[in-house]
């Protein structure tokens, strides 16, 4: 005989979607096993769970939505029209989380797993290809989800735990973070070749006071050393063009529309002069972050120790 429920379920229409999920979650495998064997003795004996354990979670279910899910004949059970939407719904449902479950393991795996790292756009091109080869020479089988940005944009992704670790400039210093120091870059001053200081081999910063400036735009942690040792050496920059790449910037320069503090090129640059600076410290200092309270995936903890093992040769000289 089929069981008849109240018409008043357990939680009312109103009731949030969310209460009811958390009502709901534990009983959805159990209610999926039942509907596959309509039958709750082999159920119970392919989930390994007691037998009225099973029906009364199945009791349960059924009067926490209000609806029959199934129709009892004696020992057996068959679903009723709402058991069959319901089940509908819940197999892909439960297909998802094991996918889920699935992702995240293969992630972990020490020997495959994946790491999401971030770094500064001027490590691209050689700094961070040379890491990676170096890693995996150790570990050829552990995956990289990379993400090249400006310092402030990862910070936020890492976070946000879209990233396992960053390498950034200036180190931070934040709540929440842990950074560590790495290495540093020493920065020049980059002016036309047929500038007026493009003779000289190296400058007091003090003395491109009056000249314009390319910059990257605010935000940049470049942009923030570029402010703070031009008001060191005493004057404001007057800026003319402001980019997101340094490579961009050095163009900018060598078409004569201004000079940049930046750091090495990848590759010697035509049409530019590279000045080391001197009566100041200029350089940019690398670090690594990553979240304090986060634990470590195995693939992670690896890479984490292989940068810290890089100390004061990360960059190439």
């Amino acid at each position: 005989m089929v069981h008849q429920h109240s018409s008043q379920a357990r939680l009312s229409p109103s009731s949030d979607t969310e209460d009811m999920v958390m009502l709901l979650a534990p009983r959805l495998a159990h209610f999926a096993g039942v509907a596959r064997t309509e039958h709750v003795t082999r159920a119970a004996q392919e989930l390994q769970v007691p037998q009225s354990t099973l029906s009364r979670a199945m009791v349960r279910l059924e009067q926490d939505l209000g609806v029959d899910l199934f129709a009892r004949h004696g020992r057996t059970l068959s679903l009723t029209p709402a058991g069959r939407t319901f089940l509908g719904s819940v197999e892909p449902a439960l297909a998802e989380i094991g996918r889920a479950a699935e992702e995240v393991r293969a992630d972990a795996d020490p020997s495959t797993g994946k790491v999401a790292f971030g770094f500064l756009h001027t490590m691209g091109a050689e700094t961070v290809p040379g890491l990676l080869q170096a890693f995996r020479v150790d570990h050829p089988r552990i995956r990289f989800s990379l993400v090249q940005n400006y310092g402030e944009a990862m910070l936020e992704k890492l976070r946000a735990g879209e990233l396992d670790l960053c390498l950034t400039s200036p180190v931070p210093d934040a709540p929440g973070l842990v950074a560590r120091r790495l290495d540093e870059q020493k920065l020049r001053l980059v002016v036309p070749a047929d500038h007026r200081l493009a003779g000289r081999r190296r400058i007091r910063l003090a003395e491109a006071a009056e000249e314009t400036f390319v910059t990257l735009e605010p935000g940049y942690g470049l942009r923030r050393i570029t402010d703070h040792l031009c008001e060191e050496a005493g004057f404001r920059p007057r800026t003319a063009f402001e980019g997101e790449e340094t490579e961009t910037l050095r163009g900018l320069v060598a078409a004569g529309l201004g000079v940049a503090l930046l750091p090495p090129p990848t590759v010697p640059r035509p049409g530019v002069v590279e000045l080391a600076i001197t009566g100041q410290r200029a350089v940019r200092e690398i670090g690594v972050a990553w979240l304090e309270d986060r634990p470590d995936t195995p693939p992670v903890a690896a890479f984490k120790k292989f940068l810290l093992s890089r100390r004061g040769s990360l960059l190439p000289d």
